[in-house]
């Protein structure tokens, strides 16, 4: 009777659900539109097309057996798996890495290896559309029956690769290989047909991503399904003994009742992402309500100041709130990969900037310390602290992180501009040029910025014809003092409400109104329209809520968006017996990490140094350095700290 109930319920939801009106505000510009020309994120860009995925094939085709098992299904000899039931996974994102590297880096060779490993996927496809190397070569008999391996997670990748490679060079090989997988795991599951709760959510956005390639409502409803499965297991007629804790899976209750994160980070991300995802195209309110609750507690509870997520390595998640240990910190990056998908999906369906804040926070900084300057060495936790213990390694044995920030990294173009039928926003500032469609208007947009390092930026808007829309400028949170949404972190007095940030169109200051964190000119725009504004760089002494407690008495550095360490290698070898007093002044000075161009902030500071005997300590000033956080562990180990003791009886001395 609980199932009956249960599949009429679900056939009841369904139904209404695809009835509402679809919530999503702003479309972002894909990158496929997208030329970046950044002095920041230009060089990475092009170190991820060559260092990165290079790496990614050399580990994918000769160092690992992860290509190889598709081979072998294709050959049909009989021949064992090697390697861990999710290793497909990492072929895909590899892939999609590639497919989002031709825009922005075409190449022939490039595009020829793509071919050579779709040619290898689709080979080893079965009849019925079934795509798993492990199952396929060791257990046939085994499909779909248990929930935590892995097989629907991985196919979910496998479409993300399919959609962005046909996205890039309209080829449809391994699109259609996706479609076959799709339709055939639909024809398996759903309202009337077997029961399936993901041990790792990813089909879901995958899913919407299909339906927006295809306009085929059937993979958007599948994507709702599975959603909509997760927080019955006793109407389903399972317990959580057969494979995992709810809790460890988002399972505790239905999605859109849930108010607070749990479990493992990554699968957390991507499944409300793909919540996002499914309310924007079917209006779904419910998934906000829950998305808002879910995000508050995160960010306003359990957010690193780098925007990284999930402390504990136990669950590669969450634990309790304000639990934020620094040099325990798990932090893996490809969590903090999931917070840039779901921020940037949360701002879509409301129009609000303190998404993109948590979004910019995580990308400058959480993410992008898991790719090494020389992009080939990899981070796949990332402390906040180190004694020198911490390196990047070449690869892991579960290497979701590498492609996972190479597919960021290639992809940045996804992230920039947002439009309607009456307005653009201006999200990210990072040198590029696009054209998107305004109402009936082409609008063509250039934007030449050396953000990070200074403030400075310039629009060119140039439409087709003149015509009238609303300009949309994030203003970052951090410019009016408000760190980040909630009362986690903070710095000096918040400027709630307003903006001062000086705007001049064509030579003259004009008026905005400070809407939803943006700055919005309301005008009938022509060709040759110059927008341009600063936003001083000052220098931010940020201080943690006392509820998290590993933080009391000590202070991070933020200039811009990004977060400052200090390291031994710019500092005598040490980093854990330095004092930053109240009043420091810090001065930007221009400097390099190896060949990073970066701001380097230096200041006089108390340093605590113990004589050889170890019985007599004394005070000394001296200039320290301080680097953004996301160059550290790239000159060899050493000792590394971001939260400094403000006062000498809280410093470690590190021996």
């Amino acid at each position: 009777m609980k199932k009956a109930f249960y599949i009429l319920s679900t056939l009841f939801l369904s139904i209404t659900l695809f009835a509402q009106t679809p919530l999503q505000k702003f479309e972002f510009v894909s990158f496929s539109k997208v030329n970046i020309t950044d002095n920041f994120w230009e060089p990475k860009i092009d170190n991820v097309a060559t260092k990165t995925l290079e790496a990614c094939i050399y580990q994918t085709e000769t160092k690992t057996p992860r290509l190889r098992n598709f081979e072998k299904v294709a050959r049909k000899q009989g021949e064992k798996h090697e390697g861990i039931f999710y290793d497909d996974s990492d072929v895909f994102k590899a892939l999609e890495a590639m497919a989002y590297s031709l825009k922005n880096n075409p190449s022939p060779a490039m595009e020829k290896k793509c071919d050579d490993w779709i040619d290898k996927i689709a080979a080893a496809q079965q009849p019925d559309g079934y795509l798993n190397t492990l199952y396929t070569l060791n257990e046939p008999e085994k499909r779909y029956t248990d929930m935590s391996m892995h097989e629907d997670y991985n196919c979910g990748h496998m479409i993300e690769a399919a959609v962005a490679y046909y996205n890039a060079t309209g080829k449809r090989k391994l699109l259609d290989v996706a479609i076959k997988w799709a339709d055939h795991f639909d024809a398996l599951f759903g309202p009337g047909k077997k029961h399936w709760v993901t041990g790792h959510q990813e089909l879901e956005l995958a899913l919407v991503k299909l339906y927006k390639a295809t306009n085929d409502q059937k993979y958007l409803k599948l994507a709702d399904w599975l959603l909509s499965e997760r927080g019955h297991r006793y109407a389903k007629g399972y317990t959580w003994t057969d494979w995992k804790d709810t809790a460890y899976a988002q399972d505790l209750l239905p999605v859109k009742e849930q108010t607070q994160i749990t479990g493992h980070a990554v699968r957390a991300m991507y499944m409300y992402t793909g919540a996002a995802d499914v309310a924007a195209y079917t209006g779904d309110e419910g998934y906000m309500k829950a998305m808002k609750t879910v995000w508050e507690d995160v960010v306003h509870r359990n957010m690193y100041i780098t925007g990284g997520i999930g402390s504990a390595g136990s669950n590669e998640g969450f634990s309790v709130d304000y639990d934020l240990p620094n040099e325990q910190a798990y932090c893996e990056t490809c969590a903090s990969v999931g917070m840039v998908f779901w921020n940037q999906r949360m701002n879509a369906l409301t129009g609000d900037s303190k998404y993109i804040d948590v979004l910019e926070r995580s990308l400058y900084n959480g993410a992008l310390d898991g790719l090494s300057l020389s992009g080939d060495r990899f981070f796949y936790g990332n402390p906040l602290a180190s004694r020198g213990q911490h390196y990047r390694r070449e690869w892991f044995g579960t290497a979701c992180c590498p492609a996972n920030i190479a597919r960021l990294v290639v992809s940045l173009g996804d992230y920039i501009y947002a439009k309607n039928d009456n307005a653009i926003l201006i999200n990210l500032f990072v040198g590029s040029d696009a054209v998107m469609i305004v109402g009936k208007n082409e609008v063509a947009v250039k934007m030449e910025t050396n953000y990070p390092l200074d403030g400075k930026v310039k629009l060119n808007i140039d439409p087709a014809k003149k015509g009238k829309f609303k300009l949309h400028i994030r203003v970052p949170g951090w410019f009016n003092n408000n760190i980040v949404p909630g009362d986690l972190y903070s710095s000096g007095s918040v400027a709630e409400g307003s903006t001062n940030l000086n705007i001049i169109v064509n030579g003259k200051a004009v008026k905005s109104v400070y809407e939803n964190g943006y700055a919005v000119i309301d005008s009938e725009w022509k060709k040759g329209d110059v927008v341009e504004f600063d936003f001083p760089m000052e220098v931010k002494r940020i201080e943690a809520k006392d509820s998290l407690k590993q933080n009391n008495g000590r202070v991070a550095i933020q200039r811009g968006p990004l977060v400052y360490c200090i390291e031994g290698a710019d500092n005598n070898g040490k980093a854990w017996n330095i004092v930053v007093p109240a009043n420091i002044k810090f001065t930007p000075v221009p400097y390099k990490v190896l060949n990073e161009q970066v701001v380097a902030l230096q200041a006089e500071l108390p340093v605590i140094s113990v004589n050889e005997a170890g019985d007599d300590v004394k005070t000394e000033k001296k200039l320290i350095t301080a680097i953004p956080y996301y160059t550290w562990a790239n000159r060899g180990k050493n000792e590394m700290q971001l939260w400094l003791p403000v006062k000498i009886k809280d410093v470690k001395i590190n021996y």
